[in-house]
């Protein structure tokens, strides 16, 4: 796993010195995964691939230094925990429904000595309620569609800000779907970036909205308006 995250770190301009703490993180997810389910990846080197360098992808996309960044649905820790690593003035914010993931996040985070993370057990809509718009950024690679996902996340976003949703290369679809929610909750399409994950032979794609005017205040809805009825 450690020379697949050196190279791949190399071939995307980033800090192959992180490698290891990457590697440690990988460790220790796949150690957990043993009783909790975090992954369905656990062979070394998709996991590497298909999580840690998809996730560090991010960081070639835009600039997170000195932000603070919001990772909605982060589940096992993906993308926040690698940007973390490879971006240590990042201040990240882990945001989980599922508390165990985020006791988890939280142990793990520690025992690497990340500084500047908080691992928040919370559902988005209800911490968007306290957070609004605070963040520079969010980021997510949580199974959801768009329109449902910029719901959560841009009244998350400071205008000025930017969401950074990681998607299927083949999702031209959704996005066309998500265009009215996007513009409804203040954004603006700003790119599509499809970018192959290095030696996987995969293409994923993110979709960076630029968030240029505020949120109405009546947005986000309870999450099981925002399901059933989709802006």
């Amino acid at each position: 796993m450690l020379e697949i995250l050196r190279q791949g770190l190399a071939a995307q301009g980033l800090d192959a010195t992180k490698a290891e703490t990457l590697e440690a993180f990988a460790r220790a997810v796949l150690e957990k995964n043993k009783v909790m389910n975090l992954t369905a990846i656990t062979e070394d080197a998709d996991f590497a691939r298909l999580h840690l360098l998809d996730s560090a992808a991010l960081l070639t996309m835009a600039d997170f230094g000195g932000k603070r960044v919001v990772d909605v649905g982060t589940g096992a820790g993906f993308p926040g925990v690698p940007l973390r690593i490879l971006c240590p003035d990042a201040r990240v914010t882990l945001l989980d429904s599922t508390g165990k993931r985020i006791d988890f996040l939280r142990e793990t985070c520690d025992a690497l000595g990340l500084t500047d993370v908080d691992c928040v057990h919370e559902r988005a809509e209800a911490f968007a309620a306290q957070q609004r718009e605070r963040f520079d950024c969010a980021v997510s690679r949580a199974v959801a569609g768009m329109s449902v996902l910029c719901e959560l996340c841009l009244p998350l976003v400071k205008v000025g800000g930017q969401f950074l949703a990681m998607k299927s290369a083949r999702s031209d679809e959704e996005l066309e779907g998500a265009m009215d929610a996007i513009q409804t909750l203040g954004g603006r399409l700003a790119d599509v970036v499809d970018y192959p994950i290095p030696t996987a032979g995969v293409t994923h794609r993110v979709m960076i909205i630029d968030k240029v005017e505020r949120t109405p205040k009546q947005y986000p809805r309870q999450f099981g308006k925002i399901k059933k009825s989709p802006l």
